[in-house]
């Protein structure tokens, strides 16, 4: 009988490691796809790394144990960040994965990395930009007369990086209709119509259990699949996000697809439709 039990537990971690390694496949490539070449792999160790900022890098090894029953092993490289901000860091590493464990974890890890930067690292305000900000932080008028009054648009804060301004918008879809009513109402704000790209991602479950799904970069080449991607990452369905881009006339090289993709995220957030 213990033989026979043993043989079970024996099969039942085959077919997770099994599933594991599914797993950690696809997240790889939705991560692939979101940071491109932020995204970085040692060959020699298999570690990946992401630099969150100049001063911070994280490094994740994917182990035979995740996601199903534990974190990626990571390491935090932040000479910068005191003892309480790691701390933090680590303490919401382990709520995420008390809340979600069991799926892909490394996006929402990453972001809760960015958000602590973000919030601690003052080297990095928006001092001279917030004029820049406070200009294209806008309001779409509600029309109630419309045939589009049902469609809640929400928007998310500004990110300025180097007089480029980028913000999200976020509205539940459910079919083209409301796809193309959502960009109409949008693009009667002028700010908006005048930014140089306006990305879009969809993602609609139709009734028979089929995903309708599409992007369109604007001009802002393969901008939108990483935004699409992301909802895919993240499992969201009946859902559409533009990110509206005022190009400041200072390139951003690959910096620009973070701040694109963070800034779908935070309308995310501010809409409900995820948590932070």
């Amino acid at each position: 009988m213990v033989y026979i039990f043993s043989k079970l537990v024996s099969l039942h971690n085959i077919i997770e490691n099994m599933d594991n390694i599914s797993q950690q496949s696809d997240e790889i490539e939705a991560l692939k796809s979101i940071f491109g070449d932020e995204w970085h792999v040692d060959t020699e160790t298999g570690t990946y790394n992401i630099n969150i900022s100049k001063e911070v890098k994280l490094f994740i090894t994917l182990t035979s144990d995740y996601p199903s029953s534990s974190l990626p092993k990571y390491e935090l490289l932040a000479p910068n960040l005191n003892i309480s901000q790691k701390k933090t860091i680590e303490q919401k590493f382990q709520n995420l994965y008390n809340a979600e464990g069991g799926g892909p974890l490394i996006y929402q890890m990453i972001m809760i990395v960015e958000d602590i930067v973000k919030k601690y690292d003052h080297t990095k305000s928006n001092n001279s930009l917030s004029s820049i900000s406070q200009e294209v932080s806008v309001n779409v008028d509600e029309k109630s007369e419309t045939k589009y009054s049902h469609l809640k648009i929400h928007h998310g804060p500004t990110i300025v990086d180097r007089k480029s301004v980028f913000q999200g918008h976020v509205c539940e879809v459910n079919n083209k209709e409301d796809v193309n009513g959502f960009m109409e109402l949008l693009l009667e704000n002028r700010k908006i119509a005048q930014a140089t790209h306006n990305i879009s991602a969809y993602r609609i479950l139709l009734p028979n259990n089929i995903i309708l799904q599409d992007c369109d970069d604007d001009g802002e080449n393969r901008a939108s699949s990483r935004v699409l991607e992301l909802l895919q990452t993240l499992k969201l369905n009946n859902v559409m996000v533009v990110i509206s881009r005022w190009y400041g006339g200072i390139q951003l090289g690959p910096d620009r697809f973070r701040h694109i993709n963070n800034a779908a995220r935070q309308a995310l957030v501010e809409s409900g439709t995820i948590k932070n």
